[in-house]
């Protein structure tokens, strides 16, 4: 191993730290200001969409019951009972917060994207403007040159 001393982070903490990722701040941003290495936020970042704010108090190493063996739930009272009415709304509400942040994503692309267009159109009425501008400025005959031959014959 290392001789670094492993750091502890608190839930509090990395909730908030994920939320400013999810919110659009570079992670690489984020974890130079923290002092976190990027993996790590990559790691909590992809346990807090998996699983919410409980997913990042998880364990490292192998989990337990991770491996079944057949038949093993036999005479045995079932782990795999429905979830809790509190444990069920408390899943549903990263989820919730997950979609309210794609759907902040999606806003702010389109937002983007309409002052993109609204730049193009700017530079098109711009363009226009100058051309009518240099129109009306021609003389009557066009100021155009009767020949545009550079020689004369």
């Amino acid at each position: 191993m290392s001789d670094q001393l492993q750091r502890a982070f608190s839930t509090d903490f990395k909730v908030r730290i994920i939320q400013r990722i999810e919110a659009g701040e570079r992670l690489s941003a984020v974890a130079d200001e923290v002092g976190v290495r990027r993996k790590l936020l990559y790691e909590w970042r992809a346990a807090y969409r998996a699983l919410g704010a409980a997913g990042l108090n998880r364990k490292r190493g192998p989990k337990a019951g991770g491996k079944r063996e057949a038949g093993s739930s036999r005479g045995r009272p079932s782990s795999d009972a429905p979830p809790s009415p509190d444990a069920a709304s408390s899943s549903a509400r990263p989820r919730e917060e997950r979609v309210e942040a794609e759907e902040l994503a999606r806003a702010k692309a389109r937002i983007a994207e309409l002052e993109r267009v609204i730049g193009r159109q700017q530079v098109d009425l711009h363009f226009f403007r100058e051309a009518l501008r240099l129109w009306d400025a021609t003389p009557p005959n066009g100021g155009a040159p009767i020949s545009t031959r550079s020689s004369k014959k």
